[in-house]
């Protein structure tokens, strides 16, 4: 982004294979480590979870045996995830930033703050309610609230982020407006048709 000429010396094939594979297999690593530790639980009680999706914390208050490994595992395998994926988009926003303020126009400079703005909303939004369901000590209370939680960074930030990246196209906006407007027309012609005697 800051030096698109070069992105193409850069973006090498194998960088870009190496950028593709490295999440998958630690994604994988990780999360089986996680599913192993979760297996090693003794569950014998109830067997209702409650949440509305088989999340680790309230997975982890159903079970009978000490989970402080997994529980520790999981706080550490969040925070260390959470932290480095957040600290490499904060770095990139931050010469992103520091590209925009060299650029001339004040409208160039306005559009592009006005860009990352949303996306750093998005950013927030996601990060901020994945730190509060995973990086913090649970309680009956925060299971309760994890469940709210959980509807912004599984429904809410996905549902923002077509808004986000296509609603700033004025090709998109304009075929938006005309949906709108249309369905509009067509809902006050029938609602004229049907209140006639």
């Amino acid at each position: 982004i800051c030096d698109p000429l070069r992105y193409s010396v850069k973006m090498s094939r194998r960088v870009c294979i190496c950028l593709a594979t490295f999440p998958y297999v630690y994604g994988f690593s990780d999360g089986l480590f996680q599913a192993i530790l979760t297996f090693r639980l003794s569950f014998c009680n109830s067997n209702v979870i409650n949440h509305f999706y088989c999340a680790d914390p309230p997975l982890i208050k159903l079970s009978c045996s000490d989970p402080y490994v997994k529980k520790h595992a999981m706080l550490i395998s969040a925070g260390l995830n959470l932290s480095s994926s957040l600290t490499v988009i904060l770095v990139s926003y931050a010469f992103i930033i520091a590209t925009i303020l060299r650029i001339k126009s004040a409208e160039g400079r306005h559009k592009a703050f006005s860009t990352c703005g949303s996306h750093m909303m998005a950013v927030t939004l996601f990060y901020g309610t994945l730190f509060c369901m995973y990086v913090r000590p649970s309680t009956d209370k925060t299971v309760e609230e994890s469940k709210i939680i959980a509807v912004f960074y599984t429904f809410v930030s996905p549902v923002l982020n077509p808004l986000i990246y296509s609603l700033r196209h004025k090709d998109v906006k304009q075929a938006l407006k005309n949906v709108l407007r249309r369905n509009m027309i067509m809902t006050t012609a029938i609602s004229s048709l049907s209140n006639k005697p």
